[in-house]
């Protein structure tokens, strides 16, 4: 294997992106392989990324999932995936260019010098988001606010969704009792490092809104999150059990 790191982008819909960011990450310095989870795309986006798996050869993955079966569960099965093929370092990312494929070194670096969990964070160092309306910029801010308050976990964004994590971490949280499927899945997946006593890092990041293709984002996202907390507070974290 010519990389120990692999990142996971999840996808529907993102037929304007792809290419691009497939493209941008492989053009790093730093080597990295790539799995694609697809949900269905009717877009053509599956189709897309198996056109560039000739060029890439065994450095780009893709898992087709039929239909949105949500951004945890894709998360979930690139996770097995990745430490069934034993990659040391697991990414997530999105496909819209919002995560900046050079900051994937830097949060490297930060595992490979002893974190267990590196976030790639809009609000360790003030609020760094580029094109979002105000009002979304203060739900997401004070979402987190919110999460550490009520939680105790000392996270600026605890719904980044641009993360490292070892894959020790990984093989010790449960992941067939994540319940959270939204950007909730972000916060369970923070909490369940945290309890467990694991090394969190956040690295300062410029977050810029998509330009191309649609948001998949909603209130019921958030609302699930935000009830979502509240369960987790009352939950017990373990590690997963061994065979």
């Amino acid at each position: 294997m010519e990389s120990s790191k692999i990142v996971i982008i999840p996808t529907y819909n993102e037929k304007e992106n792809i290419a691009k960011i497939i493209n941008a990450i492989f053009n790093l310095e730093e080597k990295f392989h790539i799995l694609i989870i697809d949900d269905g795309s009717p877009d053509g986006t599956a189709n897309i990324v198996k056109g560039l798996q000739g060029a890439y050869n065994e450095l780009l993955h893709i898992i087709e999932r039929e239909g949105k079966m949500g951004l945890g569960t894709a998360y979930m099965t690139g996770f097995k995936w990745a430490i069934e093929h034993n990659y040391s370092y697991i990414f997530e990312m999105d496909a819209d260019f919002s995560h900046d494929p050079k900051d994937l070194p830097r949060l490297y670096h930060e595992a490979e010098m002893g974190a267990d969990l590196v976030i790639g964070s809009r609000y360790c160092n003030g609020i760094s988001v580029i094109n979002w309306p105000i009002g979304r910029v203060i739900m997401s801010y004070c979402a987190s606010m919110y999460v550490r308050k009520v939680l105790g976990m000392n996270v600026f964004d605890t719904t980044s969704g641009f993360k490292c994590y070892k894959k020790e971490l990984l093989e010790k949280i449960d992941l067939d009792n994540i319940r959270m499927r939204g950007y909730g899945f972000q916060i369970e997946m923070k909490y369940n490092a945290y309890k467990l006593g694991y090394k969190i890092k956040e690295v300062p990041i410029i977050f810029i809104d998509r330009k191309e293709g649609v948001s998949k984002m909603s209130s019921s996202i958030f609302g699930e999150a935000f009830w979502g907390v509240l369960w987790m507070k009352l939950r017990r974290i373990r590690p997963r059990k061994t065979k």
